[in-house]
């Protein structure tokens, strides 16, 4: 169960990061952050590996996008 919500999680946090790749919207990365984290964070309590994984993919893109723009020195 915990596995679902994390995927759910990494899910909203993916949405909310494929439009903060446009200029000018990078600030939903900051948004898109926490969600991965909170994903993740519940992925590694449950028993399967899938849905911690593909929030720190999430986690990873979010970041990689903010440092490119500025948003992470």
């Amino acid at each position: 169960m915990l596995n679902i919500l994390s995927i759910l999680l990494g899910l909203i946090a993916l949405v909310i990061a494929i439009p903060s790749s446009i200029p000018l919207l990078g600030w939903g990365n900051w948004i898109a952050l926490p969600f991965a984290v909170a994903g993740a964070g519940l992925g590694a309590l449950s028993s399967s590996n899938g849905g911690r994984n593909f929030c720190l993919i999430v986690l990873v893109i979010a970041a990689i996008r903010l440092s490119l723009g500025g948003g992470i020195i």
